[in-house]
């Protein structure tokens, strides 16, 4: 299913709101612009995790090529009984 996109400045969306709404339940992509230039994006509500990464991924916003993250070791660990948190505000006094 190819996404479609339709441009909608921000003066035509508060003023047809409900029919904008009911083209992206119907699967249209609203890109929302504020004098010509884009500042949002609408997409239709996926039941899943994927489907919604296949949304942004038509659309642009992502760049994803579908297969399985492999795991990477921690950058660091944190010794003793000091959180991340706790180690953060030790840094900032």
């Amino acid at each position: 299913m190819a996404v479609r996109e339709k441009r909608v400045g921000i003066r035509e969306l508060k003023s047809t709101l409900s029919e904008c709404i009911r083209e992206v339940k119907s699967g249209r992509t609203l890109v929302v612009t504020e004098h010509g230039d884009p500042v949002a994006r609408m997409i239709p509500e996926a039941a899943s995790v994927r489907e919604r990464l296949e949304a942004l991924r038509k659309a642009g916003s992502v760049a994803w090529s579908g297969r399985r993250l492999r795991r990477i070791k921690p950058v660091a660990r944190v010794r003793g009984d000091l959180t991340v948190a706790d180690l953060v505000s030790e840094n900032r006094e």
